[in-house]
């Protein structure tokens, strides 16, 4: 009976209690909230395959985590008084629906609590950690393929984080309009960080993860609702995240296989994500702002409106990735650049904007770096170069789907 809900039920209940309870008794109870919260999922995972389902697993695991936070606040003396304020005690009280709260009623809790997570007292990396950990329910192992950085890079942001919470002297109810605006580029980072996870993830098992991408465009559409959320960028974040969305269904094999663009059956993308994409892009394009969500969205509506792989207009791709570059200078954007370059141009113009590139680490250990220039070298002759970036590549390939994507391309013949 478990089973009926899937794996991607628990994730989400993670982030969402957590977010509720820490609306209710403060962020800076975020490491007892959170061990309430494991304490409730696990407790479900050990008694409902031997009982009957609950009739409202959420308000089910809500009471659950509840309870057991309740318990330790009660073990500590100093936090009765705040028990009484939020009326913690009553062990049946339901799920409660979204609180009004934050300048402008920003709806949904979760989102309330990534606004919260953003402190500017906390380094930007150490925001999205705490927030993809706390609030989106990714492991320290994802963070870490996500950021480009270490498992201990991520659990060292994330104690940092969590005492910066514990030290904070207002909660989530409590951030006027020019704090909500001053952390608006963060929240949007991290929705974007969670929609990549779901459409290219990370875990060994899953190739995309649905839910994720879902989850991100939901956020992200009442992040649009709000006044103060309401821009270019934010706009700009929905095109893209509509854009890649249309293609989700035709990116699997039969087998749960990742397939590489070229492979992929076009009639099988969403015409309707993609008109809700154009849509979001045309209010991007009011004003005077650019970012790099305008110039992202502009690369995935060239994908999205080409008749084939080939008639891409590749010259557009190219110029949108060099605005990029301009906006976020990245190692990362040079090297996509040189991949649309090698369609447009030939692969030996590709790797001569490589040449002498001295990638960062973070680059230079990704399965990224050596996919293109084995693909580069392989198809400008160079076999010997090609074989060796391959086998790096495949070594460090994050995923099986990963892997068996990188093989077919690299394993085709020069052209």
């Amino acid at each position: 009976m478990i089973e009926r809900l899937g794996a991607h039920f628990f994730r989400h209940e993670y982030g969402r209690l957590v977010a509720m309870l820490a609306c209710r008794v403060g962020v800076r109870h975020v490491e007892l909230i959170e061990d309430a919260v494991q304490s409730a999922l696990m407790a479900a995972v050990e008694t409902w395959p031997k009982a009957t389902l609950p009739e409202n697993p959420s308000a089910w695991l809500f009471s659950v985590a509840k309870n057991h936070l309740v318990g330790e606040l009660r073990r500590r003396a100093r936090h009765e008084r705040l028990i009484a304020l939020h009326d913690l005690g009553d062990a049946n009280a339901t799920v409660p629906g979204p609180r009004a709260g934050l300048d402008g009623d920003v709806r949904d809790e979760l989102l309330r609590m990534l606004f919260a997570c953003c402190d500017d007292a906390i380094p930007p990396q150490s925001q999205l950690v705490l927030a993809l950990k706390t609030l989106c329910g990714f492991d320290v192992r994802e963070i870490a393929e996500r950021l480009f950085t270490t498992e201990a890079n991520v659990y060292k942001r994330l104690a940092r984080a969590r005492t910066r919470l514990c030290e904070l002297p207002f909660d989530a109810d409590e951030l006027s309009s020019e704090q909500l605006a001053g952390r608006l580029p963060a929240v949007q980072s991290i929705l974007y960080l969670l929609f990549t996870e779901g459409y290219l993830s990370s875990h060994a098992h899953e190739a995309i993860r649905r839910e994720l991408c879902d989850e991100a465009k939901r956020l992200a559409e009442i992040l649009a609702g709000h006044p103060l959320g309401a821009t270019p960028e934010t706009f700009a974040l929905l095109a893209l995240m509509h854009l890649h969305a249309a293609r989700i269904a035709a990116r699997l094999d039969g087998a749960g296989g990742l397939l590489l663009l070229q492979e992929q059956d076009r009639s099988q993308w969403d015409q309707r994500e993609i008109q809700l994409g154009m849509s979001w892009l045309a209010r991007s394009a009011q004003g005077e702002v650019f970012s790099r969500y305008h110039a992202e969205a502009g690369i995935a509506a060239e994908h999205c409106l080409a008749p084939s792989f080939e008639q891409t207009r590749w010259e557009r791709v190219v110029e949108c990735y060099a605005l990029l570059e301009r906006l976020a200078p990245s190692a990362l954007h040079t090297l996509n650049r040189a991949v649309a370059i090698a369609e447009w141009r030939g692969p030996a113009e590709g790797l001569a904007l490589l040449e002498g590139l001295e990638p960062p680490s973070w680059l230079a250990g990704s399965f990224m770096w050596a996919a293109v220039l084995a693909d580069l070298h392989r198809r400008c002759g160079n076999v010997e170069i090609a074989l060796r970036y391959r086998e790096s590549a495949l070594h460090s390939a994050p995923s099986t789907a990963v892997r068996g994507a990188l093989q077919r391309r690299l394993d085709q013949r020069a052209d």
